[in-house]
């Protein structure tokens, strides 16, 4: 089975390099171009592992390709602009997004559609839905071409891989993953090194318990900084809408989904997603550090109260059945609750330092 296939290749990767940090072991799992997760799954949906926010209202999407239409006006009005989404999933949030655009025909024709993904299967399921829209794929954000952009980025960071340290009796260690003596999978704490203690901030490094978890994950920070740099040299914002915590904070969140169920994170990796709360802290000061302004993060509820969500919500009531109306009510309010998805979710807009407060951000605090 796929499960004991990867489970053996990490298993022989740990014999012949040692222990793996929780960030390899995370990227095999998920990434291993034969094996991983996103290489054989299709994961997003009622009838898989997971659902994300589009597939749960497409008023979702719709506001987004508002939001990106306002801040296209507000960068000029630029004709060419890049519509980059990263991690697209199925392609329903880009597809309900491009709909939504099309009210605004100037801004529509200007969009030029690339995605950053690099699962085969999702790029299957992505042409299906977007053919319409010509997208170009790529498997890496630094291979978006120049020129004024836009991105969203919807649960993206949460699935990037995750370091985790453990505060010991002296300095920090890191938790690794290794094998027992019966060859099966298992965590275990490093040795403690006082450089460690560099990658925790500074307000949670020394105050911290025995035992107490820090997660960091450093392709995010990379990522923070590619896109801070980026949009220092070419007008344009990134959108980014996950779950997480601000400011940081000491506490383990690594998770295992299948089938919408919680599983081992070490049991039959391949065949569950991973992923993580996103530390927003962290990735708001790479961007910054490298140039972009930065507004938010802010409750997701509040942020589509702003865009207009009930507003939304009111006008494809009038055309619904009763049973869809029930259903467009339900998915806006898992949305908007923050019992739901409404405060853990937080929407993050970094944009170039010429641009002014995006809209939903107006009332946000500003890093500079």
């Amino acid at each position: 089975m796929t499960e004991n296939v990867l489970t053996s290749k990490i298993a022989r990767r740990i014999r012949r390099e040692g222990p793996l940090s929780l960030a390899a072991y995370m990227a095999m799992a998920l990434h291993d171009p034969d094996l991983g997760y996103y290489a054989t799954h299709r994961p997003i949906g009622a009838a898989n592992d997971f659902v994300t926010a589009p597939e749960i209202s497409q008023v979702f999407g719709e506001l987004i390709g508002l939001w990106c239409g306002l801040v296209w006006e507000q960068i000029g009005r630029p004709d060419p602009v890049i519509l980059a989404e990263l991690g697209p999933g199925s392609g329903v949030l880009a597809s309900d997004l491009l709909r939504a655009a099309s009210a605004l025909p100037a801004f529509r024709r200007s969009l030029r559609l690339h995605l950053v993904e690099t699962s085969p299967v999702l790029r299957t399921e992505q042409l299906r839905r977007l053919a319409f829209a010509e997208p170009v794929w790529m498997d890496r954000v630094e291979e978006l071409p120049a020129g004024p952009i836009l991105i969203i980025a919807n649960e993206f960071l949460d699935a990037l891989p995750i370091r985790q340290l453990v505060r010991g009796p002296r300095h920090w260690s890191e938790r690794m993953v290794a094998l027992d003596c019966e060859g099966q999978l298992v965590l275990v704490d490093g040795p403690e090194n006082p450089a460690l203690s560099l990658l925790v901030p500074e307000a949670l490094r020394d105050a911290a318990d025995l035992g107490v978890v820090f997660e960091f994950r450093p392709s995010a920070l990379a990522l923070g900084m590619v896109l801070g740099t980026r949009l220092k040299c070419d007008h344009g914002a990134a959108l980014f809408i996950d779950y997480g915590y601000f400011p940081s904070r000491a506490g383990p969140t690594l998770r295992a989904l299948s089938r919408h169920q919680a599983v081992d994170p070490l049991t039959s990796p391949g065949t569950a997603d991973l992923s993580a709360h996103v530390d927003f802290a962290a990735f708001v000061e790479a961007a910054r550090a490298a140039g972009s302004t930065v507004y938010g993060p802010v409750p997701q509820g509040r942020f589509l109260g702003m865009l207009g969500v009930g507003e939304r919500l009111a006008a494809l009531s009038q055309q619904a059945t009763s049973a869809q109306r029930l259903q467009l009510e339900s998915g806006v309010e898992r949305l908007l609750d923050p019992r739901q998805m409404g405060d853990l979710f937080k929407a993050l807009a970094l944009v170039s330092p010429s641009v002014s407060a995006p809209f939903g951000f107006d009332f946000a605090e500003t890093r500079q």
